[in-house]
């Protein structure tokens, strides 16, 4: 169910309509929350077309990686990946999206659109120079923080 607020024609009241069946209302918070206890770690707006990024060290390597999501119909869907190097546990899959490089010795991988299956999965960030974080525009929330080691849901959600 919808709640719409709609201006009368000619007056300076609003009239209230209910709207059944017009659809569910698109999902705008990017959530995540420590699955042991439900401590909700981080909630960001994510408004529809909005992106967010998963930004974490590499853990043999050390240097940055980046995995971006837009909020395509509030639906989570993994649109590229900044990846500096081929170390372990990276590189570009044939087929899964297309690989260029970023002009400074690494590559992206762009135009992945991969949704993902209920908008949610499960992190286990790592702790200390791994740092995993979730920036949104300027807003940047280390997970590995608030709950390295431990897992954390990662959500979009219209709650």
């Amino acid at each position: 169910m919808s709640l719409r607020i709609f201006p009368t024609i000619g007056g300076g009241c609003s009239a209230l309509l209910l709207l059944f069946g017009a659809g569910p209302a698109l999902s705008e918070d990017l959530v995540a929350t420590r699955i042991g206890d439900g401590t909700e770690i981080a909630r960001l707006s994510v408004p529809e077309g909005g992106e967010w990024c998963v930004l974490w060290n590499h853990s043999v390597q050390g240097f940055p990686v980046t995995d971006c999501y837009e909020n395509r119909d509030g639906r989570m869907v993994l649109t590229r990946s900044r990846q500096p190097d081929f170390a372990a546990g990276l590189g570009h899959i044939p087929g899964r999206g297309r690989q260029v490089s970023d002009g400074e010795g690494g590559y992206w991988i762009l135009e992945i659109d991969e949704a993902v299956p209920g908008d949610a999965y499960v992190l286990r960030p790592g702790a200390g120079p791994v740092d995993h974080r979730l920036q949104v525009g300027d807003t940047v929330v280390s997970l590995s923080e608030a709950a390295a080691r431990q897992r954390v849901r990662i959500a979009l959600t219209g709650d």
